[in-house]
């Protein structure tokens, strides 16, 4: 259900939303690679505010400067231990705020 609103939300921006790896529909963990105009602008991933109640978006990994092999590197640990992850590949404008407000 989230992962389809970003997908259909993306669509009407004129982005996209692509699934890199499909995981499980009740526990998985959500990771989403944030791009604008194809550029790098960081990984997040959907966490647990506990704070303020319901859910946020966190940086996580190498920062949006880092190079490719970094984020592959990362992302495939990430895989290998999280067979429950979720991996979308978000490319709209602002990709970080559109996401928090769509999943959070």
């Amino acid at each position: 259900m989230l992962i389809g609103a970003l997908i259909r939300g993306a669509d009407r921006l004129g982005g996209s939303a692509v699934v890199l790896r499909k995981g499980d529909g009740i526990s998985g963990s959500i990771l989403i690679q944030c791009l604008e105009k194809g550029r790098n602008c960081g990984l997040f991933e959907r966490v647990p505010d506990y704070a303020k109640g319901g859910y946020t978006l966190a940086p996580c990994g190498p920062g949006m400067d880092s190079d490719e092999a970094e984020t592959t590197a990362y992302l495939d640990r990430r895989m290998r231990a999280d067979p429950d992850l979720w991996l979308i590949e978000l490319n709209v404008p602002d990709a970080q705020r559109f996401a928090a407000e769509t999943i959070c």
